[in-house]
């Protein structure tokens, strides 16, 4: 039925490739065909006219030479003319009297032109000159087209009437030019070929790259991510793979922290389901005392799954980046959060440095990284003990620390404490989700900054690493600096 679209298996698809290469043989080709019919339109406008120029000039010779005879008769007159004539190739000339052809030049080559010959285009010539005019025009006879010129010639006594007519053969003196255009096509045919055979393999060397993506990510799963395209080169196509593959390892690194996320939650879920699950099943309902125990417990293990919600939440939040930065004065900022802690009973809060900078960040997050950082102080501090804050200038960074005197971490777990869930059986005791210090490492990151960590066995000092930044200012003035515990460790850098 007509309005029915074609089957699908009908259409065709143009690969880029073929599409590219179409494109750059049709604009060569309509190139080379313009430059060719140009030319070639050019020439034969001007052999054209440089053959009706020496029609001209022959006819005014011959009436020349026929007024200048002492000829008494025009067919005379006109044997002079035409006898005088040596044609030149693709030429003729005739005499005609009383409308008959009488003259013809002596010797006349193969190759010259035989008006005589042709008794309709001696006819048509003495129709067009009936009235005594000059006749230039064009004639189509058997050797070909032919560009002449008529015109009557009279002697003065004589009653004969004359026609002197010279013509040329216009294919004949085209001839060259038509073999050269020929010759033309032929090289530009050729060009044509050559320029589709180059650009065939350069723009399949171009376009190798989107293929091995295509192929990349037709290989790519959620088990086998670790396919990457070989960059070769320094053009666009090469920075575009370049970009496809940072996207990759970003993909790559988003689904894997996703999928530990995940692991590292089911882990962490299945204790405190397993805990309620197992007093659940043991209850006696009949037991008041046990009942109100297996209460608390769940009430309490349920707390602390919602509690393991929420820092998940506020990872995931600070992971996104999305502050709100603004410039602070970092004096300020310390004064606050050390005036919020100031009031946390159950240990001895002290400030022990501030530093005088003008910085831009996100103060919200910074203080929530900062509170954070002296929660885990407080949880892993004996009750009572004295418990430092501050801030200070490292270099081209601000640094906000949290100094306790609980018991120390190994070295070898420092980086550990910092991932999700990430808990070290060591003196300090094994409390909270595993999820405060990798906040405060995401907070940290989002400021382009990292997190420090000085232990031993007298305490521990975290800190915040800001990069200060070009238009940071710094003031000039004394800053008191915590007592080092030893030699840093910036987790983190590169």
């Amino acid at each position: 039925m007509s309005g029915e679209p074609a089957p699908r298996g009908w259409t065709v698809r143009w690969s880029v490739r073929s599409r590219i290469l179409a494109s750059i043989l049709l604009v060569a080709a309509i190139g080379l065909a313009g430059a060719g019919a140009a030319t070639y339109l050019f020439q034969r406008a001007r052999t054209l006219d440089t053959i009706d120029a020496r029609l001209i000039s022959r006819v005014e010779a011959a009436r020349t030479v026929a007024t200048q005879s002492k000829a008494t008769t025009t067919s005379f007159a006109l044997e002079s003319v035409v006898k005088g004539v040596i044609p030149n190739e693709n030429e003729g000339s005739l005499g005609i009297v009383d409308g008959r052809a009488a003259w013809a030049p002596a010797g006349n080559a193969e190759n010259n032109l035989p008006l005589d010959a042709d008794p309709a285009f001696v006819a048509t010539v003495v129709r067009q000159t009936a009235a005594g005019r000059i006749w230039l025009g064009t004639a189509y006879l058997k050797q070909g087209t032919v560009r002449y010129i008529a015109a009557p010639i009279t002697v003065a006594g004589s009653a004969q009437t004359g026609i002197y007519v010279d013509a040329v053969n216009v294919d004949g003196e085209l001839s060259t030019l038509t073999t050269a255009v020929s010759t033309y096509a032929v090289v530009a045919a050729i060009a044509l070929a050559a320029i589709g055979l180059v650009g065939w393999f350069v723009a399949g060397r171009l376009l190798r790259p989107i293929r091995q993506l295509r192929a990349a990510a037709s290989r790519i799963t959620a088990s086998e991510r670790n396919e990457r395209i070989p960059v070769a080169g320094r053009d666009d196509v090469s920075d575009l793979t370049a970009t496809v593959n940072d996207m990759l390892d970003r993909l790559d690194l988003a689904m894997t922290s996703q999928r530990q996320l995940l692991d590292d939650v089911r882990h962490e879920l299945k204790t405190p389901i397993t805990i309620v699950r197992g007093h659940l099943e043991l209850l006696d309902a009949s037991d008041l005392a046990d009942v109100e125990a297996t209460r608390a417990l769940a009430i309490d293990e349920l707390d602390r799954m919602s509690g393991l919600v929420d820092d998940i939440e506020a990872l995931a939040g600070s992971q996104r980046a999305n502050l709100r930065v603004r410039s602070t004065q970092v004096a300020d900022l310390t004064a606050d959060v050390f005036a919020k802690l100031s009031r946390v009973a159950g240990h001895d809060w002290a400030l022990a440095g501030s530093a005088h900078a003008q910085l831009d960040l996100d103060p919200d997050r910074i203080t929530q990284a900062w509170l954070q950082l002296a929660d885990n102080a407080a949880k892993y501090s004996p009750a009572g003990s004295r418990i430092e804050l501050g801030s200070r200038v490292i270099g081209t960074f601000v640094e906000f620390w949290v100094q306790d005197v609980g018991p120390g971490i190994p070295r070898e777990s420092w980086g550990r404490v910092f991932e999700r869930f990430g808990r070290v059986d060591t003196g300090r005791g094994i409390r909270g989700s595993g999820l405060g210090l990798p906040i405060v490492a995401a907070i940290a990151q989002s400021h382009g900054g990292r997190v420090s960590l000085e232990s031993s066995d007298i305490g521990s000092r975290f800190g915040i690493l800001v990069p200060l930044g070009v238009d940071a200012e710094l003031e000039q003035e004394a800053v008191t600096e915590p007592i080092p515990i030893e030699s840093a460790s910036h987790l983190g850098e590169q």
